[in-house]
């Protein structure tokens, strides 16, 4: 039996959990016009953040906190700008993606 490539790829997605499986969230709220995942684009790189607050047990609801406010200081003079249209519940599953990152 033969197994096509995009067969393969979505299996693959699919058992990745939320490493993949959020970024379509991510770019459709514009997120990905200043982060990346693994390097620094105008914001800091999620795995960077995710490094940071591995240790933070409060660093969920702080990071929904922050993105949902805004703010600058954390990661150098860049701002972060308030996200006032995101839902609640896709924020915090952003924020869940960035800090599940390895």
């Amino acid at each position: 039996m033969k197994i096509s490539p995009a067969v393969v790829f979505t299996v693959a997605l699919a058992a990745s959990g939320s490493v993949f499986a959020d970024l379509p969230l991510a770019q459709a709220q514009g997120c990905m016009g200043c982060h990346q995942v693994d390097k620094k684009l105008v914001g800091p790189a999620w795995k960077d953040v995710a490094a940071r607050y591995r240790d933070d047990k409060g660093a969920e609801a702080k990071l929904v906190k922050k993105v949902r406010e805004g703010g600058k200081g954390n990661w150098g003079d860049i701002l972060q700008p308030p996200n006032t249209t995101t839902s609640d519940a896709d924020l915090q599953r952003l924020v869940k993606f960035v800090l599940s990152l390895k």
